[in-house]
Formats: structure tokens, sequence, C-alpha cells
């Protein structure tokens, strides 16, 4: 999965919410507009090419109100499937949020 093809499919509203990230948003803050202004403007920072049902991937960027944001998002390469989106901690993440701190 390319960041290319995850803004693509953003770009062309062919998006799925899981009742999970609309969950994990509204606990956390997160706006719809975030994860999708995330999508449109991160990287991929994680590749998870054998998760199920989809291979999925872990999204890094910033909110327009300079917010880091993670998001993890899933694809059939017809639709992209938003999993879940977090605030990264900085004790579990390098300065710049690309890294785990193993």
């Amino acid at each position: 999965m390319t960041i290319e093809e995850v803004t693509l499919l953003c770009n062309e509203g062919s998006v799925r919410w899981t009742k999970h990230i609309l969950e994990r948003l509204f606990s956390r803050g997160i706006s719809l507009e975030d994860v999708k202004y995330v999508l449109q403007n991160g990287v991929i920072i994680e590749q998870y090419p054998t998760d199920y049902p989809f291979p999925s991937c872990l999204v890094f960027g910033y909110t327009k109100t300079k917010k880091a944001l993670h998001v993890v998002c899933g694809s059939n390469k017809k639709e992209l499937w938003f999993i879940t989106a977090y605030f990264p901690d900085p004790n579990e993440w390098t300065d710049d949020f690309k890294k785990r701190r193993f």
C-alpha cells in the first residue's frame, strides 16, 4: 500500500468508517476531518501486509491544528477502511513520532 493509493481513495470518498474508529475518535477527541487531513497529507510509517481482512498501514501526520496523529487504515484497492486513530504517546514513539521506542 502506498500513500498515493491511500490519498486517492480518501479524495474519491471511497472510504468506510468502522464502528471501532468512530468510538475511538469520540473518546479521544479526534474529528473526522482530522483523520482525512492526515491521510491526505501524511506519510506511511508502518505496513501490515498480512492484516485481515485487508492489508493495512499506519499513517503519521499533523492535524490542521498541528497535533501529531496516527491513523491505521486498510484497503482492498477499491475502498479504504478506517480502523483506528490516536495521538501518539511520546513515551512510546521517537521525538518525530515515526518510530517506536522498543
